[in-house]
């Protein structure tokens, strides 16, 4: 009795196991296949100025830095600012100090899912330094700065200065081949680089206008000023490209195609592979080692 309850169940657990190998096959195939896609958020920034100079007032007695921003974007959020001045306190005699007006001063960051974009606009801007309340640091007529990033796709920086540039007083012509200095007796330096441009494979930056200063009206040590000046940058990186899908194959035979060689006699089976092959095998050799004990254990009892 002890033999026949223990192998009972031992009968039901093979085929249960057979049964359990039959229906996780293809779905456990399948989840072998699956995979996890994360997206990546594209970024863009735009800025018309960044200052990063320093200011020494009397003698270097008081030093001040002048860190001013002017219309700064930043996205995933989409953004635009089109504030036309800039101003910094504490550095004419308590007085507000304008540091640039413009015309049209606008900067501008756009973020999808398929691209992101930085992008500025000056026009009719002059920009000030301390020391040198009626002479304008730098005059540009127009200048602009874009760079665009598309997912899957190259990333593009553009910069450009439109019309004429003057720069303490001077109008200079500026070539893409390499900096510009300008130097005035008695005012100042000024070294200029024109529209840089930089891609990777998933970023871009661009810049109109960069200003190296050096100023020191008349060597007086009333208000020197030195440091660097950005004028229209724009910035970007591509969002993460879509994940390739595979085309499914197609489940029509081709059509009028018919096997070479003698036909088959009617009435015979066919048999043929597929993906659930292995199942259907390991299946029936569970099922058929428990047919088998079954059996055995049938011509025990009647011996």
């Amino acid at each position: 009795m002890n033999s026949v309850n223990f192998r009972r169940p031992a009968r039901r657990s093979a085929a249960v196991a057979a049964a359990a190998v039959l229906a996780s096959g293809p779905g456990a195939l399948a989840g072998a296949g699956s995979a996890h896609a994360t997206d990546e958020q594209g970024r863009a920034s735009a800025v018309v100025l960044r200052t990063g100079l320093d200011v020494s007032l009397l003698n270097k007695t008081v030093n001040v830095p002048l860190a001013v921003s002017l219309n700064e974007v930043q996205a995933p959020q989409s953004a635009e600012k089109t504030a036309l001045t800039a101003q910094l306190d504490g550095v004419d005699g308590g007085n507000p100090f304008t540091v640039l007006r413009a015309d049209v001063a606008q900067a501008k960051a756009t973020v999808t899912a398929e691209k992101a974009e930085g992008s500025t606009r000056l026009a009719d801007a002059q920009l000030h330094v301390p020391g040198l309340p009626l002479l304008s640091l730098i005059e540009v007529e127009g200048i602009t700065s874009t760079a665009t990033c598309a997912a899957g796709k190259a990333p593009v920086a553009d910069a450009n200065v439109l019309g004429a540039v003057t720069v303490l007083g001077k109008r200079v012509t500026l070539t893409a081949g390499g900096p510009t200095d300008v130097t005035v007796p008695g005012v100042g330096e000024v070294r200029l680089d024109l529209s840089q441009r930089e891609t990777t494979s998933r970023t871009a930056a661009a810049t109109a206008l960069e200003l190296k200063v050096s100023v020191n009206p008349l060597k007086l040590n009333v208000a020197e000023v030195e440091g660097t000046l950005t004028l229209a940058k724009a910035t970007c990186e591509a969002p993460a490209a879509p994940a390739e899908q595979t085309a499914s194959p197609s489940a029509d035979p081709a059509g009028d195609v018919k096997p070479q060689g003698a036909a088959a006699e009617s009435g015979l089976a066919e048999t043929g592979g597929s993906s659930m092959t292995p199942y259907i095998a390991g299946g029936a050799v569970a099922l058929l080692a428990a047919g088998g004990g079954a059996v055995a254990l049938a011509r025990r009892r009647r011996s």
